[in-house]
């Protein structure tokens, strides 16, 4: 799984929740990753066994924002 998961991560989830901080937050790519990426959202991304690769790239956005407006991360109920 492990592959799979990093391919997962790299080419679909990060890139395209990226994308939507720059669409949304109106910052410029370098901004918007160097945010996500010292977020604990990407923290909790990047940890195979949270499950959070099984959320869309929105659902990983809108955790994202809340833990950006709020400090804290809330995880979507299922």
């Amino acid at each position: 799984m492990d592959e799979k998961f990093n391919f997962i991560l790299s080419i679909v989830l990060i890139p395209q929740t990226v994308g939507l901080i720059v669409n949304n937050e109106g910052l410029d790519d370098i901004s918007a990753m160097n945010e996500f990426y010292n977020s604990q959202t990407y923290e909790m991304l990047a940890k195979e066994e949270t499950k959070m690769w099984h959320f869309s790239p929105m659902t990983i956005y809108s955790m994202w924002k809340h833990e950006k407006e709020t400090g804290q991360l809330v995880f979507p109920e299922e």
